[in-house]
């Protein structure tokens, strides 16, 4: 049963009240002071609900994105779509979710080797979401690759947009709608590994390892785990 996540009401308050000058400033110490200030947060519950200052700031607004696409995809008509385009629409959806300025600074943020870590972790639940949202059921090492070709289609079409001037962001579109035809080309390979008793044998002793990974227990997650059975 999937939970829904806390959302700290401070740091959103002071997640607002950053946001005119991230573009300016960027996610550093002075756009977090200028948040508390203008949130009329105090300086102490600041520190308390966001203890890394506009790290956690950028962390919350890249989450903020996740609960947009997730509004934005129930609202969406998908029935005429084929599964690997409704993918390709829910990244989409994901981008129109945010500002591009903003995620800019925040791709420069989360760069820099010591929050390099958090920032893929964001990427991965990004990812997780879209997958739970397409109804995935995976529980066993599927869980783990579906979300590792998926993170790298959309840390990949995060860049490409940045970086798209095209009327509407059309060749972004277009550039999602080809990575996504590489995703499900991969699904679709390891399908007919399993299909194929030739090929079975030959990997039936990594898949055996393999067999033996299994997803997450519990959908609250603060970091990208995985379990093997006894």
């Amino acid at each position: 049963m999937q939970t829904t996540a806390y959302i700290d009401p401070t740091r959103e308050k002071l997640l607002d009240s950053a946001l005119p000058n991230v573009v300016f400033d960027g996610w550093g110490a002075e756009t977090f002071k200028v948040a508390v200030a203008d949130s009329g947060v105090s300086q102490g519950l600041a520190d308390v609900s966001a203890p890394r200052g506009s790290v956690d700031l950028a962390a919350a607004y890249h989450k903020r994105g996740d609960r947009k696409m997730m509004a934005d995809l129930a609202t969406a008509d998908l029935s005429t779509m084929r599964y690997s385009d409704r993918i390709g629409h829910t990244v989409w959806l994901r981008l129109q979710a945010v500002d591009r300025e903003v995620v800019r600074r925040g791709m420069s943020l989360f760069s820099l080797p010591h929050y390099a870590p958090e920032g893929t972790k964001l990427v991965w639940e990004t990812a997780d979401a879209i997958w739970n949202a397409m109804g995935d059921t995976s529980r066993d090492v599927n869980w783990y690759t579906k979300r590792a070709t998926l993170s790298g289609v959309f840390g990949s079409s995060v860049l490409f947009w940045l970086g798209d001037d095209s009327e509407g962001f059309a060749d972004t579109r277009a550039f999602i709608d080809r990575r996504i035809v590489n995703v499900m080309q991969f699904e679709k390979a390891k399908a007919t590994v399993r299909e194929n008793k030739a090929l079975s044998a030959l990997f039936a002793l990594p898949s055996a390892v393999l067999s033996r990974v299994k997803a997450p227990a519990g959908v609250d997650r603060d970091d990208i785990p995985g379990t093997r059975s006894t």
